[in-house]
């Protein structure tokens, strides 16, 4: 599935019954980090537009951070002969394996400099158990550990939560999985974020996934 074949809501209007989730903007997945998305970057403004939106309507604005450690086990590094892009299945860790990224307390982890983190009422930190990956916001990838992020957002009555960050076949399309399976309303702002597509054809697969869950896709302009 292509992005042009997505239908778009329309005419949104933000309440504070309303989450705006960014996801995992930091300098690792920024042109030139250590695990690039193409684009990334040129993303943040209008994130920024959109998180004024929802704070300017009592929406509430939370941002992931991933936050590994040294020798996670998603690193290729943490394995002799491996490299980025391999596969890899076990519980918790794969499809593949990722180079260094967003170690605690590098450079790389820190959040975009441009990025308004002071719209943000929360950071929920993932993926710092060493054994185990986690792309979702919501839950670990061993599917039992969750973040704390369906806690604060229910104890906030939220029931509508909107997805944006990197990278959208990753981290944003499981958060948004996820999200539905937590109860909450899920809308994916489409061209708010930037795909890795690796393995090639994970953007499409996610589009239409997201689809099939009952996901609805918004843009930066379907905002009133």
């Amino acid at each position: 599935m292509n992005i042009e074949n997505l239908t778009f809501q329309k005419k949104i209007k933000i309440n504070s019954n309303d989450s705006l989730l960014i996801i995992d903007m930091q300098y690792d997945f920024m042109p030139m980090g250590a695990l690039p998305v193409k684009e990334g970057d040129q993303i943040i403004d209008d994130i920024n537009l959109i998180a004024e939106i929802f704070r300017n309507n009592n929406g509430i604005v939370v941002l992931t951070q991933d936050w590994h450690p040294k020798n996670h086990k998603s690193f290729a590094s943490s394995y002799s002969g491996r490299e980025p892009g391999d596969e890899l299945r076990s519980e918790g860790i794969g499809p593949i394996l990722w180079p260094d990224h967003c170690v605690q307390g590098t450079q790389g982890a820190k959040f975009h400099r441009k990025l308004k983190t002071d719209l943000a009422k929360a950071i929920i930190r993932k993926g710092y158990n060493i054994d185990v990956d986690s792309y979702s916001g919501f839950i670990e990838n061993d599917k039992k550990s969750e973040t704390g992020l369906a806690g604060l957002l229910k104890s906030l009555n939220i029931k509508r939560i909107f997805i944006c960050g990197l990278a959208l076949d990753y981290c944003c399309y499981f958060t948004a999985m996820d999200g539905i399976d937590f109860g909450f309303e899920v809308y994916f702002l489409v061209n708010l974020t930037k795909g890795i597509d690796l393995p090639p054809g994970s953007i499409s697969s996610s589009l239409e996934n997201m689809k099939n869950k009952g996901i609805k896709f918004v843009a930066k302009e379907s905002f009133v």
